[in-house]
């Protein structure tokens, strides 16, 4: 055979070796959370082959807008390393009552124009492994009768929103769950952490299953990017 024939073969195994590895590679997601009254901290880590690579995303500011009823993030992301990142951007955003009724009309496209969404989102679910679940709660409401009832309504919901978790995805070990109450004054405190992990390659046959499944024609997205699918101009 001619070199370039050797040329294109070498060329489409590496191709078929990288997709492979893609879509057999893990992705672990390090969720933490923390509210303090004022004090709001939110951070994703992003890891993958084994911390070869890694993303953080940082969000240690959320506020509600002094000139309306919008919630402002700064939000930093670091690739790599977070001590020593290769690179890192900075940015602020603010979220609109209009970003988020479009978010919803976009969710609300996309569940009407595919067919069975929930049984392809259940079906990836039940591949994602939940693992580490720590949720932590001081509460005082300043007063020790009505602090104990909510107290109480906090465990159940706690309880609640675990038990569905554990019905849609797999739960790896007990979950870590306190609620402290605090009868002296009134505070309200949450440290949220847990591990998400699944293969990439499930993700992207989800993303396959929704346009085999697409009926309807063309949806009417609001949001960037989707609303340049559907030519619609996009919330800013």
């Amino acid at each position: 055979m001619s070199w370039w024939m050797w040329t294109l073969i070498i060329v489409g195994a590496l191709i078929i070796f990288l997709l492979f590895m893609l879509i057999i590679t893990k992705l672990t997601i390090t969720i933490l959370l923390y509210h303090g009254n004022d004090n709001d901290h939110f951070k994703v880590k992003l890891r993958a082959w084994f911390g070869l690579i890694k993303y953080t995303i940082d969000i240690p500011l959320v506020k509600l807008d002094d000139d309306g009823p919008n919630v402002v993030l700064e939000e930093e992301t670091k690739k790599g390393d977070e001590s020593n990142p290769s690179k890192e951007k900075k940015s602020r955003k603010k979220i609109t009552p209009k970003n988020f009724i479009d978010s919803l009309n976009d969710t609300k496209e996309v569940v009407i124009h595919v067919h069975s969404m929930h049984r392809i989102i259940r079906g990836f679910l039940k591949k994602v492994k939940v693992d580490q679940v720590h949720w932590k709660t001081l509460f005082g409401s300043g007063d020790a009768a009505s602090t104990g009832t909510l107290t109480g309504m906090i465990w159940g919901m706690k309880g609640s929103i675990i038990g569905i978790v554990s019905g849609y995805m797999r739960l790896q070990s007990m979950p870590v769950i306190e609620v402290t109450p605090t009868f002296q004054h009134a505070v309200v405190q949450t440290q949220f952490s847990c591990i998400i992990q699944f293969r990439i390659g499930n993700a992207i046959l989800v993303g396959f299953k929704i346009l085999r499944y697409w009926r309807g024609g063309m949806a009417k997205f609001k949001t960037k990017p989707l609303s340049s699918l559907s030519g619609e101009k996009h919330s800013v």
